[in-house]
């Protein structure tokens, strides 16, 4: 990876003091810290998204009890030094990510994109469907993300999912949405034989193996807005919406996605930190691991 500088491995994605990895090339995994902020409508902040979820997972605990290892050992994490984005335009800004996105799948590793608004998914999504013309979504969030560009925005926030579904993608699994545009109706309706929408309201009828059955056998994407957890958990988002996801049914879901597709990258985005709530940095960083660890291991069934 010529043009990735990394950071410190104590300064980066869990903050490991020790020298475990015998050169950043044996790595797995390369976490991108890139906080675009150019459309958002409602709340700001989200630019300083990255480095809270960095900051916050050097306290995340390394062994996780559902693997019964220090899961990131498996792996091996580096993380990339956070570019200077290119402000022009948010389509200078996604394809400087595309860029970015590319040249770490060549090296045959697996991207972790820290956001940032919602937007960047349409520009780091692009190599993907280049390498994976099978390539599914699966997608948390509170809004559908449809509309077909927000505000005089063609790769607005709000239209993050059109963006990645103006590509020839067969699957998107939505889930979580309690918000959804008259505008955005005719779409959906029109590409229901492509998306899966499963809404909030429904949560708890939810079941995690029936979601995912699509994916199975297929490589996904995960693209997880943090406003899809329920508002009691994540206030720090733009728009935190309530009636969203608890904790576990995101993970039933990566789950049991996990355990029958192949995951080949992933975001977090529309972190907007507050000062006085780290417990929602703290979330997003634990979830990031979460989603890594399920991505390369499985569960181990410890009998107590």
């Amino acid at each position: 990876m010529k043009n990735i500088s990394l950071l410190p491995q104590k300064s980066g994605f869990l903050g490991v003091e020790e020298k475990y990895l015998k050169s950043p090339d044996e790595a797995k995994v390369v976490v991108v810290p890139f906080g675009l902020e150019k459309s958002v409508s409602y709340g700001g902040g989200t630019k300083s998204g990255p480095k809270a979820i960095i900051k916050a997972s050097q306290q995340v605990e390394l062994f996780d009890e559902e693997f019964w290892c220090e899961a990131f050992r498996k792996y091996g994490v580096v993380t990339m030094k956070e570019p200077k984005i290119d402000y022009a335009s948010v389509t200078k800004s996604l394809n400087q990510l595309e860029k970015i996105t590319e040249e770490i799948l060549k090296a045959g590793k697996f991207p972790l994109i820290l956001g940032g608004e919602h937007s960047i998914t349409a520009g780091s999504i692009r190599p993907f469907v280049k390498r994976y013309p099978n390539l599914a979504i699966l997608h948390f969030d509170a809004h559908a993300d449809l509309r077909d560009g927000y505000e005089g925005e063609h790769y607005s926030h709000a239209a993050a999912l059109r963006r990645v579904m103006d590509h020839p993608i067969s699957t998107l699994i939505s889930c979580g949405i309690r918000n959804i545009s008259a505008g955005e109706i005719p779409y959906l309706t029109a590409n229901r034989h492509r998306i899966h929408m499963h809404f909030g309201k429904d949560r708890r009828k939810w079941n995690a193996k029936e979601i995912v059955a699509p994916l199975k056998g297929r490589p996904v994407f995960v693209t997880f807005d943090l406003d899809g957890f329920d508002s009691s958990l994540m206030q720090a988002t733009g728009t935190p919406e309530p009636g969203g996801m608890m904790w576990e049914d995101a993970l039933d879901i990566i789950r049991e996605a996990a355990k029958i597709s192949n995951f080949v990258g992933a975001d977090v985005v529309e972190l907007a930190p507050v000062k006085a709530l780290h417990s929602c940095d703290f979330l997003a960083a634990k979830l990031c691991y979460k989603i890594l660890s399920y991505a390369f291991l499985e569960s181990v069934e410890i009998k107590q």
